[in-house]
C-alpha cells in the first residue's frame, strides 16, 4: 500500500469512527455534566488513553491474532506489512471468516436502526420501514440463512464467521440497550463520580465495537486501524468537551453513519465471498455518504 492509499485509509477510518461514535459522545457529555471538574478532567485525559490503546488498539490486534492462530502476537500486529510468505498466506486464509463476521454484524446494525430505532427521516422510505419494525427479526434471519447457505458451498469457516457476527450483534445490542437505560438512571442518581467514570469506560468499550469491526472493511492492517480509530476517538473526546450541542443540530449525521455501516458491511460480505473490491472503495464511499448527510443537515439548519 503506497502513502496515498494509506493516508486515504486513515482518513476514512477516522471519519467512520467519529460519526459512528456520535451517540457515545452525547452520552459522555450528558453524564460528565453531572460530575465534578476534577473527575471530568481525569476522564477526558486518561479516558482517551484507555479508549485508544486498550479498546480501539488492542481489540483489532486481538481479533487478528485469534483468527490467525498460527501467528504470534507481534506477527499479528504487523501481518499486512510482512514479506514472509507464510505470514501472508495465514492472513489470506483467515481474512474471509473475519470479513464475513464483521460484515454481518454491520448489516444487522443498519437494519436494526432502519426498522426499530428513533431517527430523523433523511431519505424516502425510512418512515415506511420504521412502521414495519416487527419485520427486523425476519429480515435478519433471512439474510443470515441465505449467507450461510452460500458460504457453506465455499468454506464452512466463512459460514461460521457469519454466525459469529450475528451472535456478536445480538450480544452487544443487549449491552447497548442496558447502557441507554443505565444512562437515564445515572443522570438522576447520586452515585459517586468514580462509579460514573467506570460506567463511561464500559459504555465507550461497548460503542467502540461498531467502529472496530467496520475498520476491517478499510484494511486488515492493525497499525493503520490504530492510527485511524485513535484519531477518531480523539475527535469524539473533543466533541464531548466542546461541541456536543452543535453536533446535535446536525440532524442527519446519524443517518450518514448508518448508511456508511450498510455499505461497509456489504463490502465486507462481498469481499469474504471473493469479490475483487479495490482498497479505495471503502474510504471513498464513507466520505461521499457522510458528506451528503452533512450538507443535508446544513440545509435543514438553515
Amino acid at each position: 500500500m503506497d502513502i496515498f492509499s494509506a493516508s486515504l485509509t486513515v482518513v476514512g477510518l477516522c471519519l467512520f469512527e467519529t460519526i459512528s461514535s456520535i451517540d457515545n459522545a452525547i452520552i459522555n457529555a450528558e453524564v460528565l455534566s453531572t460530575m465534578r471538574p476534577k473527575y471530568r478532567r481525569w476522564f477526558l485525559v486518561w479516558g482517551i488513553l484507555i479508549a485508544v490503546f486498550a479498546v480501539r488498539g488492542l481489540l483489532p490486534w486481538f481479533i487478528v491474532w485469534v483468527v490467525t492462530p498460527g501467528l504470534g502476537p507481534i506477527e499479528a500486529l504487523t501481518a499486512t506489512f510482512s514479506s514472509d510468505p507464510s505470514v501472508l498466506e495465514a492472513v489470506r486464509l483467515a481474512s474471509p471468516p473475519l470479513l464475513m463476521g464483521g460484515g454481518i454484524f454491520l448489516v444487522f446494525l443498519f437494519f436494526h436502526w432502519v426498522f426499530l430505532e428513533e431517527k430523523n427521516f433523511g431519505l424516502p422510505g425510512e418512515r415506511f420501514l420504521m412502521r414495519q419494525g416487527v419485520w427486523f427479526y425476519a429480515v435478519a434471519s433471512l439474510i443470515l440463512t441465505v449467507v450461510v447457505w452460500y458460504a457453506l458451498k465455499i468454506n464452512p469457516a466463512i459460514a461460521f464467521g457469519a454466525v459469529v457476527g450475528s451472535t456478536a450483534f445480538f450480544i452487544t445490542h443487549g449491552f447497548k440497550q442496558n447502557a441507554e437505560q443505565s444512562e437515564r438512571e445515572l443522570m438522576h442518581s447520586h452515585r459517586s463520580d468514580i462509579a460514573k467514570i467506570l460506567y463511561l469506560e464500559v459504555i465507550d468499550a461497548t460503542f467502540s465495537i461498531d467502529g472496530v469491526l467496520g475498520a476491517f472493511a478499510f484494511t486488515l492492517s492493525v497499525p493503520l486501524i490504530l492510527i485511524g480509530n485513535g484519531l477518531g476517538a480523539y475527535v469524539v473526546r473533543e466533541l464531548t468537551v466542546r461541541n456536543v450541542e452543535t453536533i446535535k443540530k446536525y440532524l442527519f449525521l446519524k443517518n450518514g453513519a448508518m448508511y456508511s455501516v450498510l455499505f461497509l458491511g456489504t463490502i465486507m460480505v462481498l469481499d469474504a465471498f471473493g469479490a475483487p473490491i479495490p482498497h479505495w472503495v471503502s474510504p471513498v464511499v464513507t466520505i461521499i455518504v457522510v458528506a451528503y448527510f452533512f450538507f443535508k443537515s446544513r440545509v435543514a439548519m438553515r
